[in-house]
């Protein structure tokens, strides 16, 4: 983002998306000054993080690392080495597949294999599909890029089931476990126990410091911790990401029911605007992409008018479609949102998509 866009947002008073913007003062206040310091990951601050990770998903053991990227290599490499198996299977929208520069095949020498189509949700009649013997299934739960989807509670059931019954691992990428959770209406630990391993991220959702967890069994876990040092992950201290983590997961886990339902009031907000639509509709989890029949230009234009005019930041630009004249915007709900009612996310997105002047 531009210098003159920072400056935009940093004169606004309200926000549209998530918990609002991550300001240094207020990341750090999430801190205690109590906070019990570790030594290159153990005790303190990160070893309490770990232990109330660990029992929230109902199990043995988890283990900190400072990034998911690192997480999800790490966990995928130990259930490959003890498989004997190299291929990943996951949907084709995964963030291993879509966002990591070929890590998982460049590092570790795996093999990632898209299974089912990226428009709509990972399917058992997709994974029937699969002759070759897999190290790993991984589920992302919610399906980020579609809008923050789940599957229903009998499907996940079902592929879980489906890799366990040919000696792969089940691995959740729960990233946004905590939304899924509002989502079911299930607690973390009823959906982990699906799986054969958990990642959990801290900042996405909860809006912590960046940092996340992987939770499993002991013999697993303790692997994920030393191929965490072998990435160069054990730093020095890393309990500033873990005691904002363990802040932030008591304060806001428990109003994820709270964010689903403002979600689904936002969506009956605008679902009826000309060129606006809703994905999912209505909204699984506390989170909603919005899919607007307007231009970059026009959305661009229309994003500044409400920063400057209005003192409310919505997006910097929004994502473009297969379509020209389509582009996708993702709105996470959280405490800013929360703090605007649906009313007033209605003009908004009514300006962005060219049905309403902004004013």
């Amino acid at each position: 983002m531009d210098d003159d866009l920072t400056a935009l947002r940093d004169s606004c008073t309200r926000f549209l998306t998530g918990h609002g913007p991550q300001r240094a003062a207020d990341l750090l206040a999430d801190i205690p000054p109590g906070t019990a310091v570790d030594r290159y990951g153990e005790g303190g601050v990160v070893t309490e993080l770990e232990a109330e990770v660990a029992g929230m998903l109902g199990q043995p053991a988890a283990v900190y690392l400072p990034s998911g990227t690192m997480a999800q290599q790490s966990v995928l490499r130990v259930h490959a080495d003890r498989t004997g198996r190299r291929t990943v299977l996951f949907h084709p929208e995964c963030h291993l597949d879509q966002h990591e520069g070929r890590a998982l095949e460049r590092l570790q020498r795996l093999v990632g294999r898209p299974v089912g189509d990226r428009s709509r949700l990972l399917t058992l009649a997709d994974l029937a599909t699969v002759a070759e013997p897999a190290a790993a299934l991984v589920l992302e739960l919610p399906q980020r890029d579609l809008g923050g989807q789940l599957p229903a509670w009998d499907d996940l059931v079902a592929q879980a089931s489906w890799a366990r019954e040919r000696g792969s691992a089940a691995h959740l990428d729960g990233a946004r476990l905590w939304e899924a959770s509002a989502g079911y209406d299930r607690s973390p630990a009823e959906i982990a126990a699906l799986f054969d391993t958990t990642y959990v991220s801290f900042y996405k959702g909860l809006g912590a410091l960046a940092g996340c967890c992987v939770a499993g069994p002991a013999d697993v876990v303790a692997e994920v911790r030393e191929w965490r040092g072998r990435m160069g992950g054990t730093l020095f201290g890393l309990w500033p990401g873990a005691a904002s983590a363990l802040t932030n997961l008591r304060r806001r886990l428990p109003r994820m029911p709270e964010y689903l339902e403002h979600a689904r009031a936002v969506a009956a907000a605008v679902r009826d605007l000309p060129g606006v639509s809703v994905v999912p509709d209505p909204p699984q989890t506390p989170m909603l992409h919005l899919l607007l029949r307007t231009t970059p230009e026009a959305f661009a234009a229309a994003a500044r008018s409400l920063a400057a005019d209005q003192e409310l930041w919505t997006w910097p630009k929004a994502m473009t479609t297969v379509d020209p004249g389509v582009q996708r915007v993702e709105l996470p709900v959280g405490d800013a949102t929360l703090a605007l009612t649906p009313a007033e996310v209605r003009a908004a997105v009514s300006a962005l998509s060219g049905s309403a002047p902004a004013r």
